[in-house]
């Protein structure tokens, strides 16, 4: 097939640049990368990563590693040779496995002044709203920090998600909880090309090209082929993921040296899948487009200046009424005096917390409550105007 990859010049320029003003990165290792072979883990490898995440972090960079390699370091643990089919067999090798991956990270990344934690997703966690944004708070936080989350998936509790180039789905999904800027997806191959290189002398390797474009999953075989099982595909798809929150994937191989310093420097390595809509308007795009929406607020003139003019979030002690009933995470709507939408977004409180909490500073949120979360009602960044 043809893959048109003939992308104007300034497509070209973004992708030269993509990494270069990146700041909120999430990178994604898989087995073979942080593995002696699938034998345990790789020292080394883990230190000469380490030691890149601690100078990107020093430089002002927000670095997220989603990493593989639990398995395999827990098989090592367990004396096996043979990786087990079972599932309870997969979850007990990968909790054995979690306590050595974890610990090399954080003693790799301390010897580089850096601070390192554990973070265990499923799949649920991200699909339920309230989960996504406990998990969202959490990452966020520890960013502000200058810690570097440590992620994989929570294979001990999921009886179906221990499978190969999994990672690359949570990758994707992570890139979009924290809308970083770039997803960076280091592999044992160069990057992606038209056709299999050691079947087809004729394939070409694919620099750029746009992510979702379908020519991607009919080049790599498509979704369900026995070609693209765990393999190159479910990175394609990773990539069409993370575009919908406006975050690039970069495609590269994990062994070429100091990689993502050079990424990070503006070099152009690996195969790079462009996002077509820019982050701050995809995720703003989806909550102006949301149809269900479970509730409003009714907020004074003060708050509407505030967010219309001054592009401020929503405080709770600017809210007259709460109308509806919602759950946190609800896109809800906010309404003037009038009761005409002005914006709508992302909850932090529950309607029934949310009535509590009405014209109320936050000083007092942790006595009506019972606990002191979010000062805001709605978060500027889960905030969209639909009325200026």
């Amino acid at each position: 097939m043809t893959l048109d990859v003939s992308l104007n010049t300034q497509q070209q320029a973004a992708s030269a640049a993509l990494l270069k003003n990146a700041r909120r990165i999430v990178v994604k290792v898989g087995s073979s990368l942080v593995t002696n072979e699938g034998r345990g883990l790789d020292e080394e490898a883990i230190g000469q990563w380490s030691q890149q995440l601690a100078a990107l972090v020093k430089d002002g960079r927000e670095l997220i590693m989603v990493s593989s390699g639990a398995v395999a370091e827990g098989m090592k643990r367990l004396g096996w040779t043979v990786r087990p089919r079972e599932i309870n067999e997969l979850q007990a090798a990968a909790a054995v496995g979690q306590m050595g991956l974890v610990q090399m990270y954080e003693t790799k990344l301390r010897e580089c002044g850096v601070g390192s934690a554990q973070v265990l997703l499923t799949h649920a966690d991200l699909a339920d709203r309230e989960r996504y944004l406990n998990a969202r708070s959490t990452l966020l936080t520890l960013l502000q920090l200058g810690v570097v989350p440590v992620i994989n998936e929570n294979d001990t509790v999921v009886n179906d998600e221990i499978k190969f180039g999994d990672n690359d789905t949570l990758g994707a999904l992570v890139a979009n909880l924290v809308e970083a800027d770039a997803l960076v997806i280091l592999t044992d191959q160069k990057g992606l090309y038209t056709a299999d290189p050691r079947r087809d002398p004729s394939a070409k390797f694919v620099h750029v090209a746009r992510a979702g474009d379908p020519q991607l999953e009919t080049m790599a075989g498509g979704a369900g082929s026995g070609i693209g099982k765990g393999g190159m595909i479910t990175k394609i798809l990773a990539a069409k993921r993370a575009a919908g929150s406006g975050a690039s994937t970069v495609i590269a191989w994990g062994r070429e040296p100091q990689v993502l310093m050079r990424l990070c420097g503006g070099e152009a390595i690996g195969t790079c899948l462009l996002a077509q809509t820019p982050k701050n308007q995809a995720r703003k795009r989806w909550m102006a487009d949301h149809l269900q929406l479970r509730g409003s607020v009714c907020v004074d003139a003060g708050a509407v200046g505030k967010i219309v003019s001054d592009g401020k979030s929503l405080l709770p002690i600017g809210m007259t009424a709460v109308e509806g009933d919602f759950s946190r995470g609800d896109v809800i709507a906010v309404r003037d005096a009038n009761g005409l939408e002005i914006a709508r977004g992302l909850a932090n409180y529950a309607s029934s917390e949310a009535r509590l909490i009405c014209r109320k500073a936050s000083s007092d949120f942790e006595r009506l409550l019972g606990y002191s979360a979010e000062p805001e009602m709605i978060h500027r960044d889960n905030l969209v105007l639909t009325r200026g």
